[in-house]
């Protein structure tokens, strides 16, 4: 049975990321945007809070939970990369995506 969402044919995982993109599982996929609709929560309640004159510790201590936030969902985004786009790519032979990676996680380490 084909499910277009999950990326999945009978259980088996295609190819993930031909052409940039990543067919996620359904489970992936909601997690993911779980933690974005929170986080979007947490950014409005910011806003709110700014609006309404809150005072900046209170304003800080609720940045720092989105800081948090933002850092656990890039940790299970990059867990996810790695288990599956750099698995693959490097059984295929394109090493190349080793310096790509390297090149993230500097990014994410500043």
């Amino acid at each position: 049975m084909d499910n277009e969402k999950s990326g999945t044919v009978s259980g088996e995982i295609k190819e993930c990321c031909q052409n940039r993109k990543k067919m996620r599982g359904e489970k992936e996929y909601k997690d993911l945007l779980n933690r974005l609709n929170r986080i979007e929560g947490q950014v409005r309640g910011v806003k709110t809070m700014v609006e309404n004159d809150a005072y900046c510790v209170d304003i800080l201590t609720q940045v720092s939970a989105i800081t948090a936030a933002l850092n656990s969902f890039n940790k299970v985004l990059l867990a996810n990369h790695v288990r599956t786009c750099v698995a693959e790519d490097i059984r295929n032979g394109k090493d190349e995506v080793i310096e790509e990676l390297v090149g993230t996680l500097q990014k994410l380490m500043r």
